[in-house]
C-alpha cells in the first residue's frame, strides 16, 4: 500500500480504448472512488458520457461524434462542477510495454514515443493509449502524469517461459516473445491475497485466473511473475469472450487454402468471432451462454465446457513454475461472480484435491476471507480486481519522487 502524504491525494485514472475513454478519480488516502464513468461509442453519432460522482445514481450525457479530447474535456467539466477536489496526478493504463517498460514511469515525450512505437504490437489499444497522454497533457499541463503498462508485471518472466521455439533472429530483430497481459490485475489482487491471509507476499506462491470478455492465467512466484498464458498478444492462452485463445498455427494456412481467406480476416475471426461467442453462437457474455444452457442449447454447453477444461488444463501446466501452490485465486467479472464457472472449473483439477465449499463459493467468497474451499486440499479464492486502484497507488508513488 502506498503512504500518500500532503500533495497528492487526487489520481485520475485514464484508460483509453479505441473508442471508449473510462476513468475513475480516486482519494488514494481513503482507496475510496469519488467519480468514476465510461464516454462510450466515440467517433459516432451515438457516442455518449456516463458519470457518477460520490455514488450519487449515473448522469447519462449524448455527446455525438466526440473524440477523445471532447470527451476528455466534458469528464473534467464535470469533475470541476461536482466534485470539489483538485486532480494531483494522472495514471494512464497502457496495454503494452513491451521489453522497454518493467515498471511504471513518469510520462515524458520519450515514453509516449515508446508507447507509439509499440503499437505494431497492440494495434488497437497503444494508439489510443498514447492519445489519452497527449489529450491529458493539454489538458493538465503542470500536472504528472505516469504510463502503467498491462505487461510489465511479467517482465519477471525467465527466458525458458518468455521465448518461443523460433528462430532467434525473430526475437533479435522483431523482440518476437511472450509478453503477457492483465499484469495490473494480478499484482493487486496477489498483494490483496497476502494482506487477507497476514502472510508476507514474498512467502506465497499462487495461480491467479483472471476471467472477464479477455482471459489469462498466471503463475505467481513471491510476487514475481513466472509464467502466464497470453503472449506476443493477448491472443494467445485460454478460451476468451471473442477469442479464440490456443490454436494449432497451421490453422492460418488451412482456412487460406480452403477457403481463400486473407491472414488479416483469419486473425479478425480469430479475435472477434471466436471463443465463447464463437463456439455458443449466442453471445460473448457468459450470462447468456448460461442462461441458454437451461434452455437446452448444446453449442452453449460445448462453449462452457471448452472454457472450463481449457482454463484448468492451463493452471496445471503453470504449476510447473512453482515449487507449490498456496492458493489459486479466480477474479475479473466471470472469476468473480459465477459460482458455476468456478465450480465447472475445479472438477477438472481434481488432481489437486480441491473441496469446494457450496455456501462459500455461491457468496463468492465474499463472508469469509475470500476463501471457497474447505481447509483440506487446494485453497481457491474469489478477489475482487481493482487496476484502478492498482494504477493510482502507483502514480502516487511516482508523483511524490518527481
Amino acid at each position: 500500500m502506498v503512504t500518500v502524504t500532503t500533495g497528492v491525494h487526487h489520481i485520475l485514472v485514464i484508460n483509453s480504448g479505441s473508442s471508449s475513454l473510462k476513468f475513475s478519480l480516486l482519494d488514494v488516502q481513503s482507496e475510496s472512488v469519488i467519480a468514476s464513468g465510461i464516454a462510450e461509442r466515440l467517433g459516432t453519432k451515438e457516442a455518449s458520457l456516463n458519470f457518477s460522482a460520490n455514488g450519487a445514481e449515473k448522469i447519462g450525457e449524448p455527446l455525438p461524434n466526440a473524440d477523445h479530447r471532447a470527451a476528455l474535456r466534458r469528464v473534467v467539466d464535470h469533475i470541476l462542477a461536482l466534485v470539489p477536489h483538485e486532480v494531483d496526478a494522472l495514471g494512464h493504463r497502457i496495454v503494452h510495454g513491451g521489453e522497454y517498460f518493467r515498471d511504471a514511469v513518469i510520462v515524458d515525450d520519450e515514453v509516449i514515443k515508446r508507447i507509439e512505437e509499440l503499437s505494431d504490437l497492440a494495434p488497437l489499444h497503444n494508439p489510443p493509449g498514447a492519445q489519452g497522454i497527449r489529450v491529458a497533457s493539454e489538458l493538465f499541463p503542470q500536472k504528472p502524469q505516469v504510463a502503467v503498462f498491462d505487461t510489465a508485471f511479467h517482465q519477471t518472466l525467465p527466458p525458458h517461459a518468455f521465448h518461443y521455439a523460433i528462430p532467434p533472429e525473430f526475437y533479435s530483430k522483431h523482440r518476437i516473445r511472450r509478453y503477457g497481459f492483465h499484469g495490473t490485475s494480478n499484482q493487486y489482487i496477489t498483494q490483496e491475497l497476502a494482506r487477507r491471509l497476514g502472510r508476507p507476499l514474498t512467502e506465497l506462491q499462487v495461480l491467479t485466473a483472471h476471467l472477464g470478455n479477455g482471459c489469462s492465467a498466471t503463475a505467481v512466484k513471491q510476487g514475481k511473475s513466472v509464467d502466464t498464458t497470453m503472449g506476443l498478444t493477448p491472443l494467445e492462452g485460454v478460451v476468451m469472450g471473442t477469442r479464440s485463445g490456443d490454436v494449432d498455427p497451421s490453422l492460418h494456412l488451412f482456412l487460406q487454402e480452403r477457403e481463400g481467406f486473407s491472414l488479416g480476416a483469419i486473425t479478425d475471426i480469430l479475435t472477434r468471432k471466436s471463443g465463447l461467442l464463437g463456439v455458443s453462437g449466442v453471445s460473448q457474455d457468459m450470462r447468456s451462454i448460461l442462461q441458454a444452457i437451461d434452455s437446452g442449447n448444446d453449442r452453449a454447453h460445448l462453449a462452457v465446457d471448452l472454457f472450463c477444461y481449457r482454463l484448468a488444463r492451463a493452471l496445471l501446466g503453470l504449476a510447473a513454475g512453482l515449487q507449490r501452490i498456496d492458493g489459486l485465486i479466480f477474479t475479473g467479472g466471470i472469476g468473480e461472480n459465477s459460482a458455476i464457472i468456478r465450480a465447472r472449473t475445479l472438477k477438472h483439477l481434481q488432481i489437486l484435491r480441491p473441496e469446494i465449499n457450496e455456501t462459500w463459493n455461491q457468496q463468492h467468497g465474499r463472508e469469509s476471507n475470500g476463501r471457497i474451499t474447505e481447509e483440506t486440499g487446494l485453497a481457491c479464492f474469489v478477489v475482487p480486481t481493482n487496476e484502478e486502484l492498482m494504477i493510482a497507488r502507483q502514480t502516487a508513488a511516482l508523483a511524490l519522487r518527481r
